[in-house]
């Protein structure tokens, strides 16, 4: 990013190239599969790489093109791909970074899908993984061996709202060779950028704060120039899994207002973290804003605020935690996170259903755990909203 420029004014204006013809302000939509070459010649040309163009939109779209610019810019990175979902991401960066046998190793806490993929890979390709909670560069060295090819990190952690220390982190594994993977899904470029402090790749579930309206399911990786190279012309072209140019358009639209939206969906989650915090019925509240998040040290270090997420237990079982979820009028019950409408959902037996219950314990995830996405309504009206779930199951607890 120019240093003359600050992120806000990149978010908008980046790589923004008006001269496709008619001066539109607004990047065209070139909604083909397909492009036609002027002679045979210079499709051979372009097929064998002697000649810059596109060829067909699996392989590179302008659309397509101008939102992996704009991103690469806003992260710091050389290069970015898109991708047709925030897990197609995630599985091109871990294939094109194992072979049979190798190792991963991850951090304490991820994504239920991407725990998944893990074990396919593990049954499958004898590709093993160990978790880590990274507190220390002790625990890190411990589980690195001759066979780990990268490590793979989500800060905040979902949905614990753990935070690890990416400087530390990159420090290990750059005395090992090792390059660091970065989720940065839930901060996005405006709130932290990996990439400065030493990490080497970073992906992002654009589906969520980066398209912002629940209407596009994307993902993004960004990273050097010499690695994503590689990885367009193997796992991206050849597993397929790429973005098409209308969503590319839907995340470029997106990104204009990305500051905005997260600026009024930390302060309402600040708001809304410590109102949860003073209820009775709430054991405790998990959100990198507060001022006792007992990594806040970091927190200060590595990110702009708190983000718009939050995660919280209530006093109870399962059943009372979905109970309270189901009292809801305003908030709506869904999974997915960055959309403008407040959503909550509980990973217990939704986002993390997929992992066994031992180690859902081990990362935190109880039965009691409920996790908010925190939206841009009125902040009054969805502490009423709470407020009122929250307090029907108190009641219910009196009564018991």
């Amino acid at each position: 990013m120019r240093k003359e420029r600050r992120i806000e004014t990149e978010m908008i204006h980046s790589n923004d190239k008006h001269d496709h013809g008619y001066g539109s302000l607004s990047a065209p939509i070139f909604q083909t599969s397909t492009f036609a070459f002027e002679n045979a010649a210079q499709g051979e040309r372009r097929f064998a790489g002697k000649e810059d163009g596109y060829i067909y939109t699996r392989l590179g779209n302008p659309t397509v093109k101008a939102l992996e610019e704009r991103i690469a810019t806003l992260e710091g990175g050389e290069r970015a791909l898109a991708f047709a979902s925030g897990m197609a991401a995630v599985s091109a960066v871990l294939f094109s970074m194992t072979r049979a046998g190798d190792h991963v190793l991850c951090s304490n806490g991820l994504y239920g899908c991407t725990y998944g993929l893990l074990q396919m890979m593990k049954e499958k390709y004898g590709i093993t993984h160990d978790f880590s909670y990274m507190q220390t560069e002790e625990e890190i060295k411990a589980l690195i061996n001759d066979r780990t090819t990268c490590i793979f990190v989500e800060t905040p952690i979902n949905p614990t709202m753990k935070v690890i220390d990416l400087e530390m982190v990159a420090k290990v594994a750059k005395q090992h060779d090792i390059p660091v993977i970065v989720d940065n899904t839930f901060c996005t470029p405006y709130l932290q950028r990996p990439l400065e402090i030493g990490c080497d790749i970073v992906l992002h579930s654009a589906t969520k704060y980066i398209g912002g309206h629940g209407d596009v399911i994307a993902g993004l990786v960004i990273g050097k120039a010499e690695y994503m190279n590689r990885l367009a012309k193997s796992e991206q072209k050849d597993i397929g899994g790429v973005l098409s140019p209308f969503d590319a358009w839907l995340l470029l639209r997106g990104l204009k207002t990305l500051h905005i939206r997260l600026d009024r969906h930390t302060s309402n989650a600040a708001w809304i973290a410590e109102r949860l915090n003073e209820h009775p019925i709430v054991k405790r509240v998990y959100y990198p804003g507060m001022d006792d998040h007992p990594q806040k040290v970091i927190i200060d270090k590595q990110m702009k605020s708190g983000g718009g997420v939050i995660a919280f237990e209530i006093e109870g079982t399962k059943q009372e935690a979905q109970s309270f979820m189901d009292h809801l009028n305003l908030i709506k019950i869904a999974v997915s996170l960055g959309d403008a409408e407040t959503l909550v959902q509980h990973p217990a037996s939704m986002t993390h259903a997929v992992i066994p219950e031992k180690d859902r314990e081990k990362m935190g995830i109880h039965d009691g755990l409920i996790r908010l996405s925190i939206g841009l309504e009125a902040v009054e009206d969805l502490w009423q909203d709470l407020k009122q779930a929250l307090n029907h199951s108190n009641r219910n607890k009196v009564r018991a």
